[in-house]
């Protein structure tokens, strides 16, 4: 009996669908079981040689999604993978964003049932990024890439299947986002002039790790002007001193907003070549990227700062993000003088996992989780 044949075995109910592309399109739509793209169908055969890169044990929980809380087990998670279209190969990175994302400091069940246009942003460091063929340059945001596209789909898909995050249900946002479909991208470390984000956060260089953070889409940095550190930091600055966003306000003494600045390779290089570390980036930014408190209503004042600041007069500076190392920095794509900034849903922290064999050893390779016949 196969591992699939064994969950089908233990599920309350079982759905059987004529073998015809429009019957099974118009049965996940239906059952609200899809994004509204068209989805691979996850049969035996499918899901099973998703398996074949899992070393864990198909039905065991490990860990729960929000809202609904759902199970995530290897095989629910490897169905979702089958459906947006991965490659067996790209499953380990699969199950490690949604383990990582359903660590309570992520705070899934608020991103999930808000009404910001928050997604989980997935980025992958480490040689099994490349040996997949994940996109970190040129459009890496964007289409074009089997890995990105497919992960970061089939992170979405689990969201909505086994989280529970279905429009106009469990997820309420106000308006979405494109990057509700598919977040992902790897690190452009072959570019970039500082440590990767993987190794600030912890991790050696050559392990594989997936970060996600609850983020809302790019808010792109245009500067083909400056040929400075401080010139392009100053843009940087000026692109993130926005009244609207969550990270200016939403936080608790211990718990603070982490917002993501994605450089562009060729500004990472230009501040780089001005002497500047990611430290010296981070204060900058936090000492330039501030509002003042006059540019919120009197309504918004109230509510979000009279406690934070009860006698501050309307000229003093709030800064986007209150502390230097809460910035998180990454470079990541392709020729062009741009970066990104991207605010988060505020009550969230972002999560880094390294991609382990079941028995808590780092893997080096895909092949690492592939099954001996």
């Amino acid at each position: 009996m196969s591992r699939l044949d064994e969950f089908l075995n233990e599920a309350k109910s079982t759905v059987r669908v004529a073998d015809d592309h429009v019957a099974v399109q118009r049965l996940f739509l239906e059952r609200g079981w899809s994004d509204g793209l068209p989805i691979v169908p996850p049969t035996a055969a499918r899901v099973e040689a998703m398996l074949a890169y899992c070393d864990r044990p198909a039905n065991a929980a490990i860990a729960a999604m929000a809202p609904r809380y759902g199970a995530v087990t290897p095989i629910r998670v490897a169905i979702n993978a089958v459906m947006a279209g991965c490659e067996p190969e790209f499953f380990p990175v699969v199950l490690a964003a949604a383990e990582a994302m359903c660590d309570p400091a992520f705070n899934l069940y608020a991103c999930q049932a808000t009404t910001h246009p928050v997604a989980p942003l997935v980025i992958v460091n480490g040689p099994i990024a490349r040996e997949i063929g994940m996109n970190a340059r040129v459009n890496a945001f964007g289409p074009g890439n089997l890995a990105n596209a497919t992960i970061g789909r089939a992170i979405r898909l689990a969201l909505i299947n086994i989280g529970g995050g279905i429009p106009g249900a469990g997820d309420m946002a106000t308006h979405g986002a494109p990057s509700k479909y598919s977040f992902c991208v790897a690190e452009n470390e072959d570019e970039n002039p500082w440590q990767p984000l993987h190794v600030e956060r912890g991790y050696a260089r050559g392990a594989t790790t997936v970060t996600v953070i609850a983020t809302e889409p790019p808010h792109n940095v245009n500067d083909h002007s400056s040929t400075t550190a401080e010139g392009i930091l100053k843009l940087v600055a000026g692109t993130m001193r926005t009244t609207g966003n969550n990270d200016i306000y939403n936080y608790q003494d211990g718990t603070y907003p982490q917002p993501l600045l994605v450089f562009g390779p060729e500004h990472a290089q230009t501040v780089a070549n001005g002497g500047l570390d990611k430290r010296d980036v981070r204060q900058y930014l936090f000492e330039h990227a501030r509002v003042p408190l006059g540019a919120f209503s009197d309504e918004y004042i109230e509510l979000r700062f009279r406690r934070k600041y009860p006698d501050a007069p309307l000229d003093t500076l709030i800064p986007i993000f209150k502390r230097p190392e809460d910035l998180m920095i990454a470079v990541i794509g392709g020729p062009g003088k741009h970066s990104v900034v991207m605010p988060t849903f505020g009550a969230t922290q972002p999560i880094t996992l390294a991609l382990t064999r079941a028995d808590g050893t780092l893997a080096r390779s895909v092949l690492d989780f592939k099954k001996r016949s």
